[in-house]
């Protein structure tokens, strides 16, 4: 019998995608689903978005580009860097990317070396565990409390760091939890991590998804060092803009790191189709008018899930302040985060996603996307009271 490379052996995957599927067959055995399990918006690609990429594929942009990325794209990436936060990155910074997920594998391939330590949140997105666990990287994890708002403490990190530290991960707004850092704690896990001399990534993925209460201001470590010593920003297109299924993002972070990431990018995928690179420019460069109003309508669903959730026996659900989802407390319905999100889409049809599934802590907690109409919210709420009066 042929061997697996040890490699193939530690491949976790996605697990909300694992959920997607078991969904996908109920649906096609005849059962309605709310799906309130994958991070997916549902609303359409910004239309000139569409356009743009249009354009761009009958003027013949199908060929091989540089694999850094179209060097107009990165010039308007980096001047949306200096709207968004303060500061403007050379070009040589930034790496154009399918996404946001493969960023996470580049610099994490580019920065660890088997046996060395990455600290993540407890929980956090799952994709973390899984890279680290695919370089060799041993993962450390500091845990996310409930009575802190799911907040990261700073203090928890300093404890958590050790001489085999390399890498630090930070994630707001965060997935799953949908908690915001204040700047205050963005600032000083920054000062942690350069104490330490470790890289910094903070996943900004969700960094527009922010509601604007006076607590919860977007902030990133970026700001400190503009990205030249140690932070690299993590971001895509997919969320704020609903294009998840471009595949397409680019990641900021020092110049020597981002060439060693370009590289590796060009050996596994060597470059991103030139009309998508287009068609994000055209994101950035127009009008945002369509994003505000996405996050208008993501602000309202919050507020319609967690007042729905809270009336649920046993379950209590936090207010976040940013990306959309809730991560409520379910201990006290008496079942484990497998348990009720099984019974939930096996008896009401509604798809969510075990806690436990982002690390340890999140045992008897349950993650719920509410990139969902209203009505299909409203819906998932009543089949939940059926099941839980």
């Amino acid at each position: 019998m042929k061997h697996l490379s040890i490699i193939s052996k530690n491949l976790r995957g996605q697990k909300m995608f694992q959920i997607l599927a078991e969904a996908r067959q109920l649906e096609r055995a005849g059962r309605n689903v709310i799906h309130l399990e994958i991070g997916d918006p549902d609303f359409a690609s910004p239309p000139n978005v569409v356009d743009a990429a249009t354009v761009a594929l009958n003027a013949g942009h199908t060929h091989y580009v540089e694999s850094s990325g179209l060097l107009e794209f990165r010039e308007h990436a980096a001047r949306m860097t200096n709207r968004s936060r303060g500061f403007q990155p050379t070009t040589d910074q930034i790496l154009v990317t399918p996404g946001a997920n493969i960023q996470l594998y580049l610099a994490m391939a580019c920065t660890l070396n088997p046996g060395d330590e990455v600290i993540v949140t407890d929980p956090c997105f799952v994709s973390y565990i899984s890279i680290s666990q695919l370089v060799g990287a041993h993962t450390v994890y500091v845990p996310l409390r409930e009575s802190n708002g799911f907040r990261l403490d700073p203090n928890d990190l300093a404890e958590a760091m050790s001489p085999r530290t390399r890498l630090v991960i930070i994630n707001s707004p965060h997935n799953p939890t949908g908690s915001v850092l204040r700047a205050e704690e963005i600032e000083n896990i920054y000062k942690i991590a350069e104490a330490a001399d470790v890289y910094l990534l903070s996943d900004e993925v969700y960094g527009r998804m922010v509601y604007d209460d006076e607590s919860t201001q977007f902030a990133s470590p970026s700001v400190f060092d503009q990205c030249q010593e140690r932070t690299i920003i993590a971001h895509s297109f997919s969320k704020s803009y609903a294009m998840t299924g471009w595949r397409i993002g680019a990641v900021t972070g020092p110049a020597k790191l981002i060439e060693r990431m370009g590289m590796l990018l060009e050996t596994v995928t060597s470059c991103v189709s030139p009309f998508i690179q287009y068609a994000a420019i055209e994101a950035m460069s127009s009008p945002q008018d369509y994003v505000t109003d996405m996050i208008r309508a993501y602000r309202r669903r919050r507020d319609l899930i967690v007042r729905g959730l809270n009336e649920i026996p046993g379950v209590n659900c936090l207010v976040p302040g940013g990306a959309f989802y809730v991560f409520p407390n379910i201990r006290g319905t008496g079942l484990s985060s497998e348990a009720f999100s099984a019974h939930l889409l096996s008896v009401a049809g509604v798809a969510t996603c075990p806690g436990n599934f982002f690390g340890p802590a999140g045992e008897g907690y349950v993650r719920f996307c509410y990139a969902k109409s209203e009505d299909e919210i409203s819906e998932a709420i009543d089949r939940m009271r059926r099941v839980f009066q």
